[in-house]
């Protein structure tokens, strides 16, 4: 039943990245949205070559689990009067090239099927594409279209369909830059993306000490096991979706935390806030369409790194996230302090109970035991569409705008999701107090989401960047 459930999910997803793939050309081609140009098309090696004894990297159980799809992240820098579009891809390649060696296994291919080693052959290396558009970064950020910001994406090809990591560094004509970053889930969580961007922007600055990442504590934490390559954690929508930003400001956000407290014992925090908001406007667009309501499971993927014992340095690389479940079961529980209340008892109780338990000797007990639950849960939803899912991922507090590569600090970062519907992103805004959400969900809930009073209350829907 494993194997099938995979191979139908293989399917979807090629569906998927061919519908996405066209969608892309048809915007490049639309004077009305973006031309994109491509300039030049690079192979970028590790500048030095892989010892023999490190050729074959073995995975971790937990990157065996994770799904091989790629996770986008675009910068957009302001304009640089310092130096030439040509000079900057030129340092950004070079200190590329440079990070490769550090983080060999980037630059292999996944080895087998089952997806439990990497082959680090130096001559496969990563693509790094040159563009250029035809318009200002100051007209794309008037009103930012996610879907539009695809364009940004480096395409999939044939020849390059294998590759871990693949980049974009595109020129607008004002002389802003924006650099597309496209790396595998099954090697890297956000945690060891900002450790590769942190090495990347210190060889790129030509700084010392240049940070080091940690590849051996995963597999040897986390050993692979002979598992067929799958992932509870993605399913293609079979629906058109689509993305909205939203903007929910400190002030806003304290007024929730106000309202919220008044009905809990604790101070909470202004990600189960905002989280607890989207959720409940979600769920009420959701409500609407069907005239019925319907029990809700929210995936909330946590860090393990820092809550297992002992902590796991934060320079290991890898897949070092889990997520707890959080539930819906009535339609009296659609209401913020009690959706909060329940996201903190699930957190506590993940931590205490699972967390904490999986560097231990029956660690590979408890994974294969809460990855069984996450399969049964999407399993019954496919099945009978009992319930309406979501899953969320928080990057507050990781240092997203503060990554400079010479550019100059971006003055925006985002992560375009074409592949997963219902799914909510947070990241902080550019003072840090705020949150930034990335909302995905299906178009015709979207059309009522976006329209919630309560969600425009305290949240802005899409407002310009000032750069």
């Amino acid at each position: 039943m494993i194997s099938s459930s995979h191979t139908h999910s293989v399917y979807r997803l090629l569906s998927t990245l061919k519908k996405n793939h066209n969608k892309m050309n048809e915007m490049s081609n639309n004077s009305n949205i973006i031309k994109l140009e491509t300039l030049n098309t690079f192979l970028i090696k590790p500048s030095k070559p892989t010892p023999p004894n490190l050729k074959i990297f073995k995975l971790s159980l937990l990157d065996q689990l994770s799904p091989n799809i790629h996770g986008n992240s675009t910068f957009f820098f302001p304009h640089s009067h310092n130096n030439s579009f040509s000079h900057n891809s030129n340092l950004l390649q070079t200190s590329l090239s440079q990070t490769l060696s550090l983080f060999y296994p980037f630059a292999g291919r996944l080895q087998d099927g089952t997806g439990s080693t990497i082959l680090c052959n130096d001559d496969d290396g990563v693509l790094f594409i040159e563009s250029q558009t035809t318009i200002t970064l100051s007209q794309l950020l008037t009103t930012p279209d996610l879907n539009t910001l695809e364009c940004f994406l480096p395409v999939p090809t044939m020849e390059n369909k294998n590759m871990l990591l693949l980049l974009r560094f595109t020129s607008f004509t004002c002389g802003s830059t924006a650099l597309t970053i496209s790396l595998t889930h099954k090697i890297t969580d956000f945690n060891t993306f900002i450790t590769f961007l942190k090495t990347w922007t210190t060889l790129c600055a030509a700084a010392k000490p240049v940070p080091l990442p940690d590849l051996t504590t995963a597999s040897t934490l986390f050993p692979p096991r002979d598992l067929p390559e799958m992932s509870a954690s993605y399913k293609p929508s079979s629906k058109n979706f689509t993305s909205r930003r939203f903007i929910f400001h400190a002030c806003k956000i304290e007024q929730l935390k106000r309202k919220i407290k008044s009905e809990t014992e604790f101070q909470p925090s202004r990600v189960e806030v905002v989280l607890a908001l989207i959720w409940k406007s979600a769920l009420s667009a959701s409500r609407s369409k069907t005239q019925s309501f319907k029990r809700s499971v929210l995936f909330q993927a946590v860090n393990l790194r820092p809550r297992m014992e002992p902590a796991v340095p934060e320079t290991a690389v890898g897949n070092f996230v889990w997520s707890f479940v959080v539930t819906v079961e009535e339609e009296s529980h659609m209401v913020l302090h009690e959706i909060v209340k329940r996201m903190r008892n699930g957190m506590k109780e993940f931590i205490e109970k699972e967390a904490k338990t999986f560097k231990e000797e029956g660690g590979f007990k408890v994974v294969m035991e809460s990855f069984k639950d996450r399969v049964e849960i999407l399993t019954e939803n496919e099945n009978e569409g009992s319930m309406v899912i979501y899953k969320c991922s928080s990057w507050c507090k990781f240092p997203v705008l503060e990554i400079d590569f010479g550019l100059g600090k971006p003055v925006w970062n985002c992560c375009v999701n074409k592949l997963v519907s219902n799914t909510i992103a947070l990241m902080d805004t550019k003072d840090g107090n705020g949150v930034e959400a990335f909302v995905t969900l299906d178009e015709d809930d979207m059309e009522l989401f976006e329209k919630d009073e309560e969600l425009l209350h305290y949240g802005v829907l899409n407002p310009r960047i000032i750069i």
